[in-house]
């Protein structure tokens, strides 16, 4: 990825996903490739791909990523999430710490946790060890099916303490399919804003028991105004299916096909009565305000004649330290400037080049030929070898620093 003079240094990040279609398309979580305007897709095998961002939800932090494979992909199978229980087998597979493809083993530690990333939490726990680049790997079953979508860790360090959670497949299925098919979540909605019932408020509206979402806000003009619904109503049950938190009823709203009639089973002034009601569409500008991820927009960018990097011609004595003898000779880099290509591929002050392309190089000027007659050769890079000031093994290395605005 190109950096920008005077702007902030471009990072790279490294996270998980996992093949739903043969054709190329694989699931990720959003902020694996939030603000992302360059996608490399690594596979098991080692092979590169290009990949661009298709469509995604902020909310539901799933994102769809699409490659142009020459052979169809193997593709992963989604399980059935809501079989889960407590203590079952699941297994982690992702990309920890940009490491490569690791597999860990676990059980299911919880469900339906709420960590408070989206007003529709289901998450399912897991102490199978997920870590920073796990996100947007698939969680496995016995049976290698696709039964949840890792996507944080709740840890006091940066490495996994047992508190993994994924997405289910039934929540995250949903969302993928709404995304392939029109291209955002399209939720159902019925204009309300509800809040879980709690103890005290039972016992202010003189329930027995602490059950069902209180209605807030009832929106004019939306589905469940003409539906009658009124404020201060208590939601029980949703189409038959008893609720166990706000969370579920908004799930369940969501998830209700536009035009499909529901009935809501609701409490007022201490009896129970039945309301149908039509779900709409989520008005589109209203879901677009809170959910519409923003395209990310290369940085434009100006690479300098001399690549941002400072040179001088080593004297006798530092090519002795260095070890530079029997002919060897090398130019000094006396200072790399920020935010430069040289910067983010790891040149400091105190490397010294000893080749630009196939020629030795001795002089700055000779190192600016090379980078020159790369430029005139419509390179993209400019290949060096280089003697780093700090070397964890010994000997020089090969860079390739860029010279066009489309590497990178």
């Amino acid at each position: 990825m190109p950096l920008v003079d005077n702007t902030p240094n471009v990072k790279g990040y490294v996270g998980s996903g996992f093949v739903i279609d043969p054709s190329g398309l694989i699931v990720t979580n959003f902020h694996v490739v939030e603000d992302a305007f360059e996608i490399t897709v690594t596979f098991s095998d080692g092979t590169h791909l290009p990949g661009k961002t298709l469509s995604a939800s902020r909310i539901a932090d799933l994102a769809i990523v699409k490659v142009e494979p020459d052979h169809p992909l193997a593709a992963a199978h989604w399980g059935n999430s809501d079989l889960l229980q407590v203590g079952d087998q699941v297994f982690a597979a992702g990309n920890p710490f940009g490491i490569g493809l690791s597999v860990s083993a676990g059980i299911v530690s919880g469900l339906n946790r709420d960590i408070q990333n989206s007003p529709y939490d289901d998450l399912i726990q897991t102490d199978a060890a997920i870590n920073h680049g796990n996100s947007g790997g698939p969680l496995f079953d016995l049976q290698g099916n696709v039964v949840g979508v890792d996507s944080a860790i709740i840890s006091p360090s940066t490495g996994s303490a047992g508190l993994g959670f994924a997405i289910p497949s039934s929540s995250a299925r949903f969302v993928i399919d709404q995304l392939r098919t029109y291209g955002w979540v399209r939720p159902g909605w019925i204009g309300v804003k509800v809040q879980q019932v709690t103890p005290e408020l039972a016992s202010a509206m003189g329930m027995m028991r602490a059950e069902g979402s209180i209605v807030a806000w009832v929106l004019p003009e939306g589905p469940a105004k003409k539906a009658g619904l009124a404020i201060g109503d208590v939601i029980l049950r949703f189409d038959g299916s008893t609720l166990s938190d706000e969370r579920a009823l908004l799930r369940y709203i969501a998830r209700t096909p536009v035009g499909d009639k529901a009935t809501l089973l609701v409490r007022r002034d201490g009896e129970e009565r039945s309301i149908p009601i039509v779900a709409e569409a989520w008005p589109r500008n209203q879901w677009d305000a809170r959910d519409a991820p923003m395209l990310a927009q290369r940085p434009k960018i100006t690479i300098p004649p001399d690549l941002g990097l400072s040179l001088s011609t080593l004297a006798a004595e530092e090519r002795a330290k260095l070890g530079l003898e029997n002919g060897l000779d090398g130019v000094l880099v006396a200072s790399v400037a920020a935010n430069s290509d040289a910067t983010r591929r790891g040149m400091v002050n105190g490397d010294v080049i000893l080749r630009v392309r196939d020629k030795p190089v001795a002089t700055p000027a000779q190192v600016q030929s090379g980078v020159d007659a790369a430029r005139a050769a419509k390179r993209d890079f400019v290949l060096m070898l280089v003697l780093p000031k700090v070397r964890d093994v010994k000997g020089p290395k090969w860079v390739a620093l860029q010279l066009g605005t489309e590497g990178g």
